[in-house]
């Protein structure tokens, strides 16, 4: 993970969004976005309530803060997110032109970006943003095994 000076984490607001989620009885993901220290959208995961295998809390974070800023873009934007993103939000996230993304949980099982297909790897990858992992990782991953734990 690299350093950053004068760093300020939004991981407490996905975190916020990730256990709504899970009180909701989605998986409990959340997301943020934020442009230049201002909160721009924020999600948890809905597939379930929306029956829509692609409302994840990333794609969800980032189509709300396009359509605030009016743009299909989001350069320099970060996103933070709770869980490493699957292969369908990392390439979100580089179509999306973000910035930065920090992500809290890795995901051995259907991650995109450190594990399975890293897609930002790949040279179709048309934008890399920067990535940082393990941001708050041990309290994501406790919501996650809870989460699980409570199903079976």
């Amino acid at each position: 993970m690299k350093e950053q000076r004068g760093f300020r984490s939004f991981m407490e607001i996905a975190l916020e969004e990730a256990r709504a989620a899970g009180a909701r009885g989605e998986v409990p993901v959340g997301a943020c976005v934020v442009l230049g220290g201002a909160v721009l959208a924020r999600a948890g995961n809905r597939t379930r309530e929306l029956f829509d295998p692609t409302a994840h809390a990333e794609v969800l974070a980032i189509r709300a803060a396009c359509a605030h800023l009016g743009a299909e873009r989001l350069v320099g934007a970060d996103l933070y997110v709770t869980l490493e993103p699957c292969p369908m939000c990392a390439a979100a996230i580089s179509a999306a032109r973000v910035g930065r993304l920090y992500y809290g949980a890795s995901d051995p099982k259907s991650g995109g970006v450190a594990v399975g297909a890293r897609v930002f790897s790949h040279p179709q990858c048309h934008h890399v943003p920067e990535v940082y992992d393990g941001i708050a990782g041990a309290e994501a991953e406790a919501l996650l095994r809870a989460f699980f734990a409570e199903r079976r």
